[in-house]
Formats: structure tokens, sequence, C-alpha cells
């Protein structure tokens, strides 16, 4: 079947999808995109080794690497972090930036694929089901925990733009994560919902739904399905200034990769706009909790409320003058890295 574009068949384009924020599940890319290992092989990268796994959530395999200190051996116990990716991103570009950065730091950490996405199983491509993705995390701790040399209660989770949502949804579900980061939060079910500075109208809401199942409806009966970009073209000064800088380097060498294609299901929205991912964390999400933003993020929002609302043991630490972007390679990723590691080590001694 093939695909097109939401303009030709629904008149929802690009700019709709930007009102309303769903592009800021956009993957932040490192500017050297993290190789992955060949499938039953391990490669050296910087001070780590990574192997390529698989492990299953129910019928669907989800590919990842796994990132091994230098010295590791199996006969010693490690903790472990899971590093989330954005929406529409893969674990070779920033959960794997940071999956490395922490493994440096003595951690085994996991970046891997969510459903539907990168060399991930799961039918159809493209779906963005951040619930689906929360189940995804349950299952990368069962894999963890499958693991002899993995201290089954030294598990932590960082969660990257969207990543963070479905990290603070797992964690307030699943006890087996004692301790849990965030960079650049973003809720993707609030920011679907509210948009990128948190201003869209309910009116837009309904204009996204009304969509959405005009597109269900028209797919039932034989309609191709309909792709929009998770981040505008590069150069689109309409754009939030965020999702500008999403763009160039989403979109460019700076954090290519081929299975990244910039491309989000149209009918995931429904979903989207359903999911809470701070939801009763005032009350359940009660491990330590580290927030990492930028002062100058559009997305700031989504941390002061995590943070406000979170019931456990919190900190928060305000980039000044980053924005949401520049938390996710270079100086800002160092920064937020030097912060994270030794909050890992202190919360998973």
């Amino acid at each position: 079947m093939n695909e097109v574009s939401a303009t030709s068949t629904t008149g929802f384009n690009r700019r709709s999808v930007l009102s309303l924020g769903s592009v800021l599940v956009a993957a932040m890319i490192v500017p050297t995109v993290v190789k992955a290992a060949p499938a039953s092989t391990a490669a050296k990268v910087g001070g780590a080794t990574v192997k390529a796994v698989q492990f299953k959530n129910n019928a669907i395999t989800l590919a990842g690497n796994l990132y091994l200190p230098a010295g590791f051996t199996e006969g010693r116990k490690y903790a472990a972090i899971i590093t989330v990716h954005p929406g529409g991103g893969v674990k070779e570009q920033t959960a794997g930036l940071y999956a490395l950065k922490l493994a440096e730091q003595g951690f085994v950490t996991l970046a891997f694929d969510a459903g539907h996405q990168g060399a991930s199983g799961g039918e159809p491509r493209f779906l963005d089901d951040p619930m689906r993705r929360v189940g995804d995390i349950y299952s990368a701790v069962d894999y963890l925990i499958s693991l002899p040399y993995i201290d089954a209660n030294r598990i932590g989770a960082l969660g990257v733009c969207a990543g963070s949502g479905t990290a603070i949804k797992a964690a307030s579900t699943d006890r087996r994560i004692k301790v849990v980061g965030t960079v650049s939060a973003v809720d993707v079910g609030a920011a679907t919902r509210k948009g990128w500075d948190g201003k869209a109208t309910v009116a837009e809401q309904i204009a996204t739904l009304d969509a959405v199942a005009k597109q269900r409806s028209a797919e039932v009966t034989g309609a191709a399905p309909v792709y929009v970009p998770y981040v505008p073209a590069v150069g689109d000064k309409t754009a939030p200034r965020d999702l500008q800088e999403a763009a160039d380097y989403y979109l460019t060498p700076r954090g290519q990769h081929p299975n990244a294609p910039n491309k989000l299901l149209l009918t995931s929205l429904s979903a989207m706009v359903s999911f809470t991912g701070f939801d009763q964390i005032e009350t359940l999400l009660t491990q330590p909790l580290m927030v990492v933003a930028g002062s100058e993020a559009g997305s700031l929002w989504h941390s002061h409320e995590l943070h406000a609302k979170a019931a456990g043991p919190k900190e928060l630490f305000v980039v000044p003058g980053a924005t949401h972007m520049d938390l996710y390679d270079g100086a800002g990723a160092d920064l937020a890295a030097g912060k994270l590691a030794p909050f890992f080590t202190r919360t998973l001694a």
C-alpha cells in the first residue's frame, strides 16, 4: 500500500501538527551517531563495549544496544540504567550518547528502539503509542533482570524528551525502577494536547481528533496510511525556535540516521492525546528523581511540572541559556551527564 502525506488526503498539514506540538517528540540527535554493534558481536565505542541485543515485549522483538563499562566482568553485580529515546528517534542517537556516557562511569546501560520504530519489530511501522512504549520499558527491565551480572535492586531509567514522559510513567508503575532522571523532559500527551508552548486550544485538540477519526475510517475502506513529520523542514522560520533547531539537528548529517526517517503515523495522534505521563506522580513517583532542562527551552514547563508534582526526593537542574536541543549533544550533553552520573551513582549505590 502506498503511503501519502497528510495534506494530500485530509487537509491536516504539518502546520496543524506543529500547532499542537506533536512534533516535539522529535528525536534530539547527537553530532556523531553512536554506531550499533552488529548482531551477536561486540564493539569498542569510546570507553565502553557495545553489544547488540534483542528482547521481547510480548510478540514484538525489540532491538537494543547494551553498553558495558571498562573492566567489565560477568562475575560482578552491576547497577544498570535504561536510556529511553525521544519519539521519532532510535537507539543510535541521543539515547545511545547518554548510555555511552553513563557506561563510562561504571554502569551497564541499555538503549533500545521502541516497538514499531527503528530496528525493532512491530506493525504498523511508525506507530507512536506512548503506553506501548511504557510496556517496552517494562520489558527492558525484565531483560536486564535476566542477566546474571545485573543487580535487580539497582536499576534506573533516564528519559530524553518524549522518552522522559514514558520513563516517568514506567517508574511510577514499575517499582523495580529504583531511580529516574530526565533530560529536556516532555509529557508527550500534554504536549500533543496543549502544543509546544502549552497554549493550544480545545478547538485545536478537537480538530486533531477529527482528522484522526476521518483517516481511520478511510483506512478501513482501503485508503493508504498517512504520515506527518515529527520536525519541520530545515529553515522553516514559522516553527518555534526549539523545533527549528530540532530540524537542523534531525535532518542534517549532524545526527541523521536511516532508521529515523521523521515519520509519524497520523492515526497515532489519538493515542498521544490520551497519554498522561505525569498523572499520579504526586503519590506514585516516590523514587529519587533528577530533572535537567535548559532555561530557554520552550518545553521547560514540563520539567517544572514534573519536579513540582513528584512525591519522592527530587532535584531540578536548569542549565542557564540552554534550549531544549542544547542538551542532546556537545557541551550541553556533557554538562547534563556530569550532573546525572553522580546522581545515579549516589542513588543506586
